[in-house]
């Protein structure tokens, strides 16, 4: 008689990330910014995790582009600088303080007069993930095929969605699409949404964005080409691409970082003879 067993060994998680930025069909310049830190310090990576961002910068002359990279620069380098706080917490103070810094700098020089950003951050760290935003671009979860939402746009016509006044379909034809209710940078003080914690399971791929590419490409599209792109760098790009189709009326961003099985040791199929008894 034969016994057949599997014995299962330790399975563990990579991250994997891709950032693609395009100024778009209209626009010369390029406003957005995006990161992604993976430390290669392991005690940083088991305490802070990884960190990916998007910021969409606003402005006259270039001051969006400085806006969005200080943001970017800033919120990485204050994040995991050893401050005591959770990484919640350090996250958030990461945002408060970079807006402090791009708000004095908005004042040190007239062509960086009233620019600022919005920014979307996402931490994975170990079996959880935490986001913080402020303004309008977004993060979506695409988990077994479906794509969720996890932020809501700081924007006027989300109010108005939140209130019951306009639809989501109605929201995105709306005229006062893009304008938003807060920005890092416009002002001495700004109010971060932390978001989570919420669980991370092998297979998750997270899609960071700017409104260029969520103004641009349907949600149902997105999950499309999700589901159709396994390779998140050709994803980036196809993202893209359909921005740029249907117009490309602005700066289209795509991070998209994804969550994967490493099997340390593998599963051994483990087959014996046995004597039978009767």
């Amino acid at each position: 008689m034969l016994e057949t067993r599997e014995v299962k060994t330790e399975i563990s998680k990579t991250i994997t990330a891709s950032m693609q930025t395009d100024p778009g069909c209209v626009r010369t310049a390029n406003e957005d910014s995006g990161r992604h830190v993976s430390p290669s310090d392991a005690g940083t990576l088991l305490n802070k995790g990884t960190l990916t961002i998007v910021a969409d910068g606003m402005g006259g002359h270039a001051s969006g582009e400085v806006a969005s990279q200080m943001a970017v620069e800033l919120i990485s380098d204050l994040y995991y600088a050893d401050n005591g706080l959770a990484p919640a917490d350090a996250l958030r103070n990461a945002i408060e303080m970079a807006n402090e810094q791009i708000f004095a700098a908005s004042a040190s020089a007239e062509a960086y007069f009233g620019m600022g950003t919005t920014v979307i951050a996402l931490v994975l760290l170990e079996d959880t993930a935490f986001c913080a935003h402020v303004g309008d671009s977004r993060l979506y979860r695409f988990r077994d095929g479906e794509l969720e939402m996890l932020t809501i746009d700081h924007s006027q016509v989300m109010e108005m969605v939140k209130h019951g006044i306009l639809t989501m379909e109605q929201a995105r034809d709306h005229d006062d699409k893009n304008v938003i209710l807060r920005a890092v940078g416009t002002q001495a003080v700004v109010e971060v949404e932390v978001n989570g914690p919420f669980p991370v399971e092998i297979g998750d791929t997270y899609l960071l964005c700017s409104d260029g590419l969520s103004d641009m490409v349907e949600d149902e599209d997105i999950a499309a080409i999700l589901r159709t792109e396994t390779n998140i760098h050709a994803a980036c790009e196809r993202l893209i691409e359909a921005a740029k189709e249907n117009g490309g009326h602005d700066n289209i961003t795509a991070g998209i970082v994804a969550v994967s099985a490493i099997n340390m040791g593998g599963s051994v199929r483990v087959t014996r003879e046995v004597a039978a008894s009767i």
